[in-house]
């Protein structure tokens, strides 16, 4: 069993950063790909990002790319998101999640376990 814990949201203006942080409680950590997910109101929860167990390899949604950032920490057990250039349509929670290695996956339907999310509120 994996408890996955997220940190670092907050309110912040168009154009800020903010980085986000997941740690990990369980074992195996270092085997897990790691990705971020977010939800809007109304709207379904979408991929964002992942990064492969060993955190050579990551892959990031189209909209975000150049943007953002997702780093490991296979001591910490520990998984960031680095979120620069903000934009209002960026706003959702935010939630990482975890699944079984090598191969990086971008459906939700393919993770196994989630955080409860952190908020993220981009002003205009």
């Amino acid at each position: 069993q994996v408890q996955l814990i997220e940190s670092g949201g907050g309110l912040v203006q168009g154009g800020d950063s903010l980085r986000l942080s997941c740690v990990a409680f369980g074992s195996d950590f270092s085997r897990f790909v790691m990705g971020w997910f977010r939800q809007a109101p109304g709207k379904e929860r979408e991929f964002v990002g992942a990064i492969a167990p060993t955190g050579d390899r990551t892959e990031y949604t189209d909209s975000v790319k150049g943007r953002f950032s997702i780093a490991r920490d296979n001591v910490r057990n520990t998984v960031y998101l680095q979120m620069n250039s903000l934009r209002p349509d960026d706003t959702a929670v935010y939630y990482c999640a975890a699944t079984w290695g090598p191969d990086i996956l971008v459906k939700k339907v393919h993770y196994y376990y989630w955080g409860s999310g952190t908020q993220v509120i981009v002003s205009s």
